[in-house]
């Protein structure tokens, strides 16, 4: 039987005609691998599976999905968060990250007076939200500062404008799932939360706009709900209105004042990562 591999374009261009054909011809392909996105067992010879391309700053690494959870496709990341993967995929790295995270706010949302000497950061947390009685998953986003647009010479908060202007739209509750935000999407890697990607302004490869300073471990309930659905909800709220909760209904409720109160905004954004 025929491997069922799927090699796109793009991760053929990197990995050059050769190689990709000797991974087709299954000379290089695993028999069995474990999905780099929901972590089960997978074989290319009995079901199809994409050819996922994560490239460092010096290094590169191909791993393997099913074809259900993620097309192929090269992922752009930095050396750390590779090198982690790396750790992850060898069985080194079994500490479990903290529940939230924060990363540092994308230069072009932070007025020149909050980069130096201190940096608004954001705060992410994972949980799964009910929605017309079904569960998704959620990254919320709180800075920890307000966010004033680039060249400011006030004190505001800016930051749901500026997603606003990004594609994502105002929630008043959380009664329907918001619209997919194409060009964004975030970025799963050995079944941990690695980052937020937007379009890059340049063109080219999509570049981060929350990156978590190390892996986010997600339960494992979160990771069958983002490959059921092949997409995330993300919710983001200016600094106050969500706080760090403890636990999936306290957020929720947390979600709903914010809502309630016009300070939420929202999209779903696809799954882009192994």
């Amino acid at each position: 039987m025929p491997r069922m591999l799927d090699v796109s374009d793009e991760v053929r261009a990197e990995i050059g005609d050769e190689e990709a054909d000797r991974l087709l011809a299954g000379d290089s392909a695993p028999g069995g691998y474990d999905c780099t996105s929901c972590r089960t067992p997978g074989d290319p010879d009995q079901e199809r599976t994409s050819t996922v391309l994560f490239i460092g700053d010096e290094t590169a690494v191909l791993a393997f999905a099913h074809s259900t959870c993620l097309p192929s496709q090269v992922v752009q990341v930095t050396e750390e968060q590779l090198q982690g993967a790396v750790r992850s995929i060898g069985g080194n790295d079994t500490a479990p990250a903290p529940a939230v995270q924060a990363a540092h706010v994308a230069p072009e949302q932070v007025a020149p007076e909050q980069a130096v000497p201190e940096q608004a950061v954001l705060g992410v947390t994972s949980g799964l939200v009910l929605i017309a009685g079904e569960l998704h998953p959620a990254l919320v986003v709180e800075p920890t500062a307000p966010v004033a647009r680039p060249g400011s010479l006030t004190a505001g908060d800016d930051f749901l404008p500026l997603l606003i202007e990004q594609g994502f739209i105002p929630v008043t509750e959380l009664s329907t799932t918001p619209p997919v935000l194409h060009g964004w999407s975030v970025l799963l890697a050995v079944g941990q939360l690695h980052a937020v990607l937007q379009p890059n302004p340049n063109g080219g490869q999509p570049v981060a706009w929350w990156q978590a300073h190390q892996p986010l471990q997600v339960t494992e309930g979160w990771r069958t709900a983002a490959n059921k659905h092949q997409q995330v909800l993300l919710f983001a709220a200016p600094v106050g209105s969500i706080g760090r909760q403890p636990r999936e209904d306290l957020l929720r409720d947390a979600l709903d004042r914010a809502a309630a109160n016009g300070r939420l905004v929202a999209a779903a954004l696809p799954l882009a990562g192994l």
